[in-house]
């Protein structure tokens, strides 16, 4: 199937315009708090997932296993996370929330269903669903 250029333009320019504009929300919403946006998304990912190891945690994210030890050490540091070492594998580290984690989790989410009800009051159910469709098959790819 080919899709003409200006569909694709057209396609392009919405998608800017929405991540900046979900991005701009995510930051307001986080620099309410002492979390970074990477740290909000570890959050978010644990109090969905529950505790998971450092490989899952980072496989979770789409992100290297650096980049989730830096965001795990300041989650630490800041009380919302610990890691613990599974008494089978001494090797590895389960990384789990604290309470204080657990209630940014219950917060940071909160938001994301106050501005996901937001985006479903806009649309018709029909649309809700062929939206989630279609968010489900673009995340299955990239």
């Amino acid at each position: 199937m080919v899709i003409k250029m200006d569909c694709i333009e057209e396609l392009n320019d919405n998608l800017v315009e929405f991540f900046d504009r979900f991005s701009s929300w995510e930051n307001s919403v986080i620099q309410q708090g002492s979390i970074t946006v990477a740290g909000a998304h570890a959050i978010e990912k644990l109090g969905h997932y529950g505790s998971m190891s450092m490989k899952d945690l980072s496989k979770a994210l789409g992100v290297t296993t650096g980049t989730t030890t830096i965001t795990v050490d300041r989650l630490e540091k800041g009380g919302y996370a610990v890691r613990d070492r599974p008494e089978n594998d001494r090797r590895s580290y389960i990384i789990r929330l604290t309470e204080k984690g657990e209630e940014a989790f219950r917060i940071h989410h909160s938001h994301h269903m106050s501005l996901a009800g937001e985006i479903a009051s806009l649309l018709s159910e029909d649309d809700v669903q062929n939206f989630v469709a279609i968010l489900k098959k673009i995340n299955s790819e990239i």
